[in-house]
């Protein structure tokens, strides 16, 4: 019988050196990829995630993979509970035995931090159990709370972000105050940005008259205000997958920083829709690569610009039905150039939107000419006397691509129409109104003469895809503004047929929009302008251009022949 018992310890030695290579393997394998395969040591984690008071749970059945740390021992043994010193050969051999011919051992016991659990008597059994196959054992578990969650996955460095969740936690909060909020990241500086806001909005709040309010209190409001908005927005439209890898927390403090970023670059305030559209526009997974090349290699004049209906896809980040929130107006610096600020404050008043204005200088060095302070005044004093604010924005650069690069944080850019694309191809390429027409991504409302009360628009549809977005932002007006709408399509017998009146006319009754429906033939451009004046509208509501930027420069536009002869404001939807 002895003779038998040394031959079962000898294979259970064997067992004991096997597994004692495979952790050797193990640490090779850990150091050559960087991630720790040590168990975590259970004073250390519960220092930094503000472990508190314990309760005893019992005996209970835990999974193995779930045990990540050791309270004595978590230096013999890898991650996998794989031995590490030679010392404890015996023991764990014999332990082995003791489970395959005398019924197994004794419970472990167990302390429970989240979703782990950390050995406090039993890392040999543990050891040994692993190495058998078993996924679960049985354990005397006492749970210790905590303000942050843990989960089996759990590495050292990750400790470190932990440990800076659960300050964050205990300085604001938020985990009392709003229990089902999750605020996990994977970088721990970035906590110290959401504490900051926390901060400027408690002392915003105090300002406002509400007396003194305490951290924790600041922290609730900003949460409902201002976060909770934000993640929602990025639920809504799982931006998650895009970013598989981060959080919704990381989202926030990306979008937050990156919304702080434009302000300061631009003056004025950005939506976070806005900031958001444009971080997932650059960095976001949909490919659109195939057009930057296109682009990078063809001249910035006979360039296409966004495609259709990217305005209206880059609104899908807002929460409010609202179309025009922010309006840029360009201001020229002539006498007759006022007239955009007075078009664009009718709208704004009817918007409740944010008017920016923006002056263009060819170089740098004229932003502090003399004459710059008269025209801040006379645009605040205009914009004071319609009740409402605006502040004028001065920048160097080209005119048209730099009012483009700013129309980007508005919804729609105003403009004195002063000079239309002329009928000759060179006079179209010089035309700094061609080049917004095309290049542009916002609607663009040009002004010839008066300000219009713009309640009885002209829709012109011939059903192309920018034609659409012009019925889009029609049937808004018709609808919002309570706006008298007329529906004009021009047969030519080719490119335009009647049925694109029935598909205008269709969409708008789908939204219980009321219009007059017209079926024209003839030169489109003409037609357009007869039919303005003979219903006596005061906008004419128009797609952009329909070729490609070269075709449009040879064959000519019917968009530059309304703007060429129009006395009506004339609103171009790309």
């Amino acid at each position: 019988m002895d003779a038998v018992n040394d031959l079962v310890l000898a294979a259970a030695v064997r067992d004991f050196r096997a597994a004692r290579r495979k952790a050797a393997m193990q640490d090779i394998l850990a150091r050559l990829t960087g991630k720790s395969d040590d168990l975590l040591a259970y004073a250390e984690v519960a220092r930094m995630v503000k472990a508190e008071e314990a309760v005893n749970r019992g005996l209970q059945d835990i999974p193995l993979d779930a045990i990540v740390g050791s309270v004595g021992r978590y230096g013999d043994f890898t991650r996998t509970f794989l031995p590490r010193a030679d010392v404890d050969e015996t023991r764990w051999a014999r332990l082995k035995l003791k489970a395959l011919y005398e019924g197994g051992f004794p419970p472990i016991e167990v302390y429970k931090v989240g979703d782990v659990y950390f050995v406090l008597d039993g890392n040999h059994r543990v050891s040994v159990a692993r190495e058998m196959g078993a996924t679960h054992i049985q354990a005397y578990v006492t749970e210790v709370p905590t303000r942050v969650p843990l989960e089996p996955g759990v590495q050292p460095d990750d400790l470190i972000i932990k440990a800076r969740y659960a300050e964050f936690l205990e300085r604001t909060g938020l985990d009392r105050s709003r229990p089902k909020a999750d605020f996990t990241m994977t970088a721990p500086g970035q906590y110290r940005a959401l504490e900051e806001e926390i901060e400027i909005h408690r002392r915003r709040l105090e300002q406002g008259g509400r007396g003194a309010v305490s951290l924790a209190e600041a922290a609730a409001d900003w949460y409902d205000r201002v976060y909770r908005p934000v993640v929602e927005m990025i639920r809504r439209h799982e931006l998650l997958e895009d970013f598989p890898e981060r959080t919704e927390a990381d989202l926030y403090v990306w979008i937050s920083q990156h919304r702080a970023e434009l302000a300061e670059e631009l003056g004025w305030p950005v939506d976070a829709s806005a900031a958001a559209a444009d971080l997932f526009t650059r960095h976001g997974r949909t490919p659109r690569r195939r057009r930057r090349l296109w682009e990078a290699i063809t001249p910035e004049d006979l360039r296409e610009g966004p495609e259709p209906g990217w305005w209206r896809e880059e609104r899908r980040f807002r929460s409010s039905n609202q179309l025009f929130s922010g309006l840029l107006v360009a201001v020229n610096g002539r006498p007759d150039g006022w007239v955009a600020l007075d078009q664009a404050l009718v709208i704004a008043r009817q918007e409740g939107a944010a008017v920016h204005g923006l002056h263009v200088v060819r170089r740098p060095e004229q932003q502090d000419d003399p004459y710059i302070a008269d025209l801040r005044a006379e645009f605040a004093a205009r914009c004071t006397a319609a009740g409402l604010q605006g502040t004028l924005h001065v920048e160097a650069g080209p005119v048209a691509r730099t009012l483009c690069q700013r129309a980007r944080w508005t919804d729609l850019i105003v403009l004195k129409l002063s000079h239309p694309p002329g009928e000759g191809p060179l006079e179209k390429l010089s035309s700094g109104l061609r080049v917004l027409i095309q290049r542009c991504s916002r609607p663009l409302l040009a002004v010839p003469g008066e300000p219009s009360a713009l309640r009885r628009p002209l829709l012109a549809y011939d059903g192309s895809p920018k034609a659409r977005e012009a019925l889009y932002v029609a049937a808004y007006l018709a609808h919002r503004w309570q706006a008298e709408l007329t529906v004009l399509t021009v047969v030519d017998g080719e490119r335009v047929e009647a049925e694109a009146l029935a598909e205008a006319q269709g969409y708008l009754q789908e939204r219980s929009v009321a219009a007059q429906g017209v079926l024209e033939s003839g030169p489109p451009a003409e037609a357009i302008l007869r039919t303005a004046a003979d219903r006596r509208c005061d906008l004419v509501i128009m797609g952009g251009y329909g070729f490609s930027p070269l075709w449009q420069v040879v064959l000519g536009s019917t968009v530059d022949e309304v703007a060429r002869a129009t006395r009506l404001p004339l609103l171009i939807c790309r």
